[in-house]
């Protein structure tokens, strides 16, 4: 089971990925934690973990309250991101997401409910090859939009998301600190592109799609 929700006021996808019957991973937790708690209450799941693409504040910024939810039932959730990224996560990382946040008004943090200071460090530091939480999820390390960008790949589901990396007929903005166009275009081509056609691509901002369809209409990847 995958269910996106969406996340404002940055659009985010965040995902639930299930492969249990009341358990699931949440992808990309951006923001609007009530919101995502109340998707997993109604669905009657539990997190086995959080797991995030990479670590900018628009993808992670939900998990201090998501982890406080949990744990004030006994439940203790553990955050997965690529050791590349790690500066995002923690106490110190309020210095690093204002930078790569550059033009966005810091008291925008303060009326989204995400606690620049309180962000939480990242439990489990993921590798390529990784898996993630006991699933069929494993890690295919694509830098170029941070150096620590990630997608996560079911080859028995059929899935990959792919963060901030691939999207719709476009690709992951590279302009802020630790972008690099050069990385994400060889991510894409020597790591996204070699899937099964049919793979279908859930991204982290926009709608889904397929590997098939980017290889034949996304013109960063016809161009390179």
């Amino acid at each position: 089971m995958v269910e996106r929700i969406i996340i404002e006021p940055f659009s985010v996808n965040t995902y639930l990925f299930s492969e249990w019957k009341k358990e699931c991973i949440v992808i990309d937790p951006g923001g609007e934690a009530e919101k995502i708690v109340a998707h997993m209450v109604e669905k009657n799941l539990t997190p086995r973990g959080i797991v995030c693409t990479h670590g900018h504040l628009d993808h992670i910024g939900a998990i201090l309250h998501i982890k406080d939810y949990y744990l004030g039932k006994g439940v203790l959730i553990k955050v997965a991101a690529h050791i590349d990224d790690a500066r995002y996560f923690g106490p110190e990382a309020k210095s690093v997401h204002i930078e790569s946040l550059k033009g966005i008004p810091e008291n925008l943090f303060d009326e989204l409910n995400i606690p620049l200071h309180q962000l939480p460090a990242v439990d489990i530091l993921l590798s390529e090859g990784d898996t993630v939480f006991d699933s069929s999820l494993s890690v295919i390390h694509t830098p170029g939009h941070t150096p620590g960008s990630i997608c996560l790949y079911s080859e028995t589901q059929g899935f990959l998301f792919s963060g901030d990396t691939l999207f719709f007929e476009n690709i992951g903005r590279t302009d802020l600190p630790g972008g690099n166009s050069d990385a994400i275009i060889e991510s894409i081509n020597n790591k996204v592109m070699v899937l099964p056609d049919e793979t279908r691509v859930l991204p982290g901002h926009g709608p889904l799609t397929s590997i098939e369809r980017e290889r034949k209409t996304n013109p960063f990847i016809r161009l390179n």
